[in-house]
């Protein structure tokens, strides 16, 4: 098992090194981002010094990091959604196969031409470009589009076969990472009011009763929305990991502290059919039990309910699983899709939208600052 664990994020750390001297995949490092409160952040909060790069997420960390790089993959296929499912399934064989497998399909060709991301100029990530995010997502799934199966032509998902891709470096109970509070922000302050307004002006309806899912110090709710309603909440409970975290956040009514990578039998502490809304925000990337806990979020979530997990490209790699590091923004949308339509929960309307402040000129109307993104599902 450790063995497993450390090979699926060795073969990340060799494809780096591997990478910088191949002709057909660059390699660029962006530039690390200090630990303060500045000009980019909420007032009298720093942000978290995280990872950027081509995976996505947030941790609740404040020490020192190294930034990591972003990797082109070539993944030759006229279909974009089979282009990303075969990236994803090249990662899943990498993982459970050992490094071989994995080099061959990240360094055998360039990513083809027409791949609409871009690279940002400052930074040297890959980002997506305009509508790239809501079109990762198909249409109509069918079994070939688990990147979650036991095979690649499809079947069930199996914890077995799916444990290396859910590894992760740091594998000490995540209880001991967040025993102390992190009062920071984890993405920049555009990405932090994209949240916000979204969150307050789009998702939530005046009286909803919300379970905010992997919950802090904020919400990222207001009380009302920008065209003066009033919210009104009738409920907004907390599960988190920090029991003072999730004791200054203004918006709780009542909050639990529970590790959801404690046990593959999870079993969130609510009544069925007990909220109309579950936000999921930026931590979607370190959960090793992902459908277990999309399918217990559809369990406490009312009919015609919608949950929604936000995503940036921020991230603590030593507490990532491995299906998520190494891979763009589009895969990290798709991925999640895959969550919440292979979980058996009865989720519908999977949609994803790329929330990032972008310039409004430019043949690529590049994101500025942290990007954000949001997937979201309703319970049929």
């Amino acid at each position: 098992m450790m063995i497993s664990l450390y090979r699926s994020h060795l073969v990340f750390l060799l494809e780096l090194i591997l990478v910088a001297t191949h002709q057909h995949v660059s390699l660029a490092l962006p530039t690390i981002v200090p630990l303060q409160a500045s000009n980019n952040n909420v007032p009298g909060r720093p942000r978290a010094n995280l990872i950027s790069s081509n995976a996505s997420g947030r941790h609740n960390d404040d020490e020192g990091t190294t930034s990591t790089a972003s990797l082109e993959t070539s993944i030759a296929d006229t279909s974009p959604s089979h282009r990303r499912r075969s990236f994803v399934t090249s990662l899943s064989r990498a993982f459970v196969a050992g490094p071989a497998a994995a080099l061959l399909p990240l360094i055998s060709s360039p990513r083809p031409s027409n791949a609409a991301t871009y690279r940002d100029p400052k930074t040297g990530i890959l980002l997506p470009s305009v509508g790239e995010i809501e079109s990762s997502i198909p249409s109509n799934w069918d079994d070939y589009d688990n990147p979650l199966s036991s095979s690649s032509g499809g079947g069930e998902y199996s914890s077995s076969s799916s444990s290396s891709s859910f590894s992760r470096l740091d594998s000490s109970p995540d209880a001991i990472f967040y025993s102390e509070p992190r009062f920071v922000e984890h993405v920049d302050e555009r990405a932090v009011e994209s949240m916000t307004s979204y969150i307050t002006d789009s998702l939530l309806k005046p009286g909803d009763s919300v379970l905010d899912l992997c919950s802090s110090w904020t919400s990222h709710i207001r009380p009302s929305a920008s065209d003066g309603r009033l919210l009104e909440l009738k409920r907004v409970s907390g599960l988190g990991m920090n029991a003072k975290e999730l004791e200054a956040n203004p918006a709780l009514t009542d909050w639990t502290v529970m590790d959801l990578n404690a046990d593959g039998n999870v079993k969130l502490p609510y009544d069925d059919d007990s909220f109309d809304a579950i936000l999921l925000q930026l931590s979607i990337d370190y959960l090793i039990h992902p459908l277990e806990v999309m399918k217990e979020a559809s369990r406490v979530l009312r009919k015609g309910g919608k949950i929604a997990i936000l995503f940036s490209n921020r991230l603590f790699l030593s507490k990532a699983v491995g299906l998520w590091t190494g891979s763009d923004d589009i895969d990290h949308a798709y991925t999640v899709g895959s969550y919440l339509r292979f979980c058996n929960g009865g989720f519908t309307n999977i949609r994803a939208e790329d929330l990032s402040t972008r310039k409004q000129k430019g043949k690529e109307r590049v994101i500025v600052g942290d990007p954000l993104y949001v997937v979201t599902a309703t319970k049929g």
